[in-house]
């Protein structure tokens, strides 16, 4: 992969897709099982509520920077 293509936060264009989980157990098992899959988790410190006290969910970047954020309701 050619380094100039990987994808930043801080450029234009998309920031990050969201996901509505259907449990929490889902939020929880593919928190567990991302890194597995080439995910590393995001804000691990502040897992589950790095969103904020309200919400439950995992924030996780693949290699190219992309990122996805997996809310329970």
């Amino acid at each position: 992969m050619v380094p100039d293509m990987l994808h930043s936060r801080f450029r234009p264009g998309m920031n990050h897709v969201a996901f509505h989980a259907g449990s929490v157990a889902v939020v929880d098992g593919m928190t567990a099982d991302g890194p597995a899959n080439g995910w590393t988790p995001m804000f691990a410190d502040r897992f589950p509520h790095a969103g904020g006290p309200e919400q439950y969910a995992t924030y996780l970047e693949d290699p190219d920077g992309f990122e996805v954020e997996i809310v329970a309701p």
